[in-house]
């Protein structure tokens, strides 16, 4: 967005306002608008405080060097190693980046992406082959450089907030640091998930964090940032104070922010596929392997006709039908919603986190879908009642079974979510998981799966585990990459972990099951999907358009299950 600098800078000598500068840095997937960055805008502004927003992962050229990265690293290993490549290929990419900011020494720097390599795809790096890797990044950080130089230079901000994602960490660092170099009395502020995940607040991960950051981090925001950025800025809370959490001002006070008060103005909504809504916040369980409740706290629900009010206001003034949900789960409210947006003869369709439950059931499928439920995205974590007891997620393997045939019925998009290594996950196990992907393949729209991660803290049952945790990367690379990573030494071994992930995706890709990662990969499986499945919401491609309105979804009638239009029937061994 636009403004006249000289006019600005006449009113903050008037005002003593500070002008703020708001980031998203690379690398994270650009679906919706960024939130968090938009909503301490509108909030802050309201005080008579400048913001400028800016999502660089829309930045071409930054995008353009990741899939060089990748198209270098695939070359590296073997066609076997290649399953689920991006996914936890982007580990490799990450601890990377914060290795190559970081080293000092050659011999070093070039040993530890050799180990990168190996702890993910077990597989060794020659000399040769970690250089071009290594230039790529020097290229990366050489561009970054030159951006974020002439980002400042234009804006002049007196105060940098950067909200940060495991993924975003090293280029955020990295812009902390060249901040600090251009103007030393510029406030820097940082805030967002990464504080749940690697730099959790009972982590030895985030004492060293503070320790390297001194010089280059002012103020760290852990939680909901709009009213203590307010407070710092304002001068309200200790000057020479640097982490802040909820309790330094009372507890949980603000609640949901009115999606009217959100500015998105600094992003062109064209440049996403989605729009964001939330109904909820936090998670009212507890599985094992999570850590959404510990970290977001107390679960606490929106009106759904105020939730219905804001999505419609949004669509009114983007026309972007399509929503993406933030909540950890729409199972509270998802009947709610769908008879809320059935009752005012509007469609809109949106996207959500569904958990498996006995109350999915094909009368209620089609409701949700009459209502613009569009894709269920679900924990079906694996095909083994014996992991999912172990995992605590209270749910059955016919329970799951019910509910992605209920939802398929509907013409929902399902996304199957597997979680592959747990503690104590055995052959069997895995086998299980497989054989249930075959049986439930034309329920499934797509499956995805992660290996288990450990977390120091904030996972549920992560003291449980503490006896056998250890780190994955050796001791001496904790200078480079900042936060260490520890793994639990149990049965299935790394080794096997990965072996299973490999051959899961090649699994699914033998009975036609997608694993997507591009727009070509999501256009074939929503193709299948239709072939499949009469009922089937629109393509991605139909809804990303904004050509015209779209309302199929009132006139979605129930079909009984052998109505579908065909039936995947591809051979397959196990």
């Amino acid at each position: 967005m636009s403004f006249n600098q000289n006019s600005f800078n006449e009113e903050r000598i008037k005002t003593g306002k500070k002008k703020i500068l708001l980031l998203l840095l690379p690398f994270w997937t650009p679906l919706i608008p960024p939130q968090g960055i938009s909503q301490i805008k509108g909030y802050l502004q309201k005080y008579g405080y400048h913001v400028k927003t800016v999502d660089v992962n829309l930045e071409t050229r930054f995008k353009r060097l990741y899939d060089i990265y990748f198209n270098v690293l695939r070359e590296c290993l073997p066609a076997k190693k290649h399953g689920n490549f991006y996914n936890i290929g982007n580990d490799v990419w990450r601890e990377h980046m914060m290795a190559h900011i970081n080293y000092d020494d050659d011999q070093k720097y070039n040993e530890l992406v050799k180990i990168l390599v190996y702890k993910i795809f077990f597989h060794s790096l020659d000399e040769f082959q970690v250089n071009r890797l290594n230039e790529i990044l020097t290229e990366f950080y050489t561009t970054l450089e030159i951006y974020f130089r002439e980002l400042l230079e234009n804006e002049k901000p007196d105060v940098l907030g950067l909200s940060v994602y495991r993924d975003t960490l090293p280029a955020s660092l990295f812009a902390f640091r060249l901040a600090k170099k251009i103007n030393p009395n510029i406030m820097t502020v940082m805030g967002g998930s990464i504080f749940s995940v690697q730099l959790t607040l009972n982590s030895p991960n985030l004492e060293y964090f503070i320790q390297r950051t001194e010089n280059i981090v002012d103020k760290i925001i852990i939680g909901e940032g709009e009213l203590l950025l307010k407070k710092i800025l304002d001068g309200e809370l200790p000057e020479d104070q640097k982490l802040f959490t909820k309790k330094d001002i009372g507890g949980d006070p603000m609640g949901f922010v009115p999606i009217e008060t959100i500015d998105f103005s600094d992003f062109d909504p064209y440049s996403y596929h989605y729009s964001g809504a939330q109904g909820s916040s936090s998670c009212p369980n507890q599985c094992s392997f999570c850590n959404v409740a510990s970290f977001y706290g107390k679960y606490k629900r929106k009106d759904v006709r105020l939730l219905a009010d804001e999505m419609i206001f949004i669509y009114n003034k983007y026309k972007g039908q399509l929503f993406y949900m933030l909540d950890a789960l729409v199972n509270d409210f998802i009947t709610e919603l769908s008879l809320e947006f059935i009752k005012r003869n509007i469609s809109i369709y949106w996207d959500g986190y569904l958990r498996v439950d006995k109350n999915i059931t094909e009368e209620m499928a089609h409701l949700w879908r009459r209502g613009g439920f569009y894709r269920a995205r679900m924990g079906i974590e694996s095909g083994s009642q014996n992991i999912l007891n172990l995992m605590e997620k209270g749910i059955t393997i016919e329970q799951t079974k019910n509910s992605l045939s209920n939802l398929a019925s509907a013409g929902i998009k399902t996304t199957a979510y597997i979680v592959i290594g747990h503690p104590g996950e055995t052959d069997e196990d895995f086998q299980q998981t497989l054989e249930f992907l075959a049986e439930m393949k034309n329920d499934i729209w797509e499956a995805e799966c992660n290996p288990f991660t450990y977390l120091y803290s904030g996972q549920s049952k992560a003291d449980s585990w503490s006896d056998k945790r250890i780190l994955l990367y050796p001791e001496w690379a904790k200078e480079l990459l900042i936060c260490q990573t520890w793994i639990v030494n149990d049965l299935p071994s790394r080794e096997v972990l990965f072996e299973r992930i490999f051959k899961f995706v090649e699994f699914c890709n033998k009975i036609g099951v997608s694993t997507p990662w591009s727009m070509q990969s999501v256009n074939k499986s929503d193709e299948r999907w239709k072939r499949l499945h009469k009922n089937s919401v629109p393509s991605l491609l139909e809804l990303i358009k904004r050509t015209e309105y779209i309302e199929e979804n009132k006139f979605t009638k129930e079909r009984m299950r052998a109505e579908t239009a065909c039936q995947d029937e591809e051979d397959f061994e196990f």
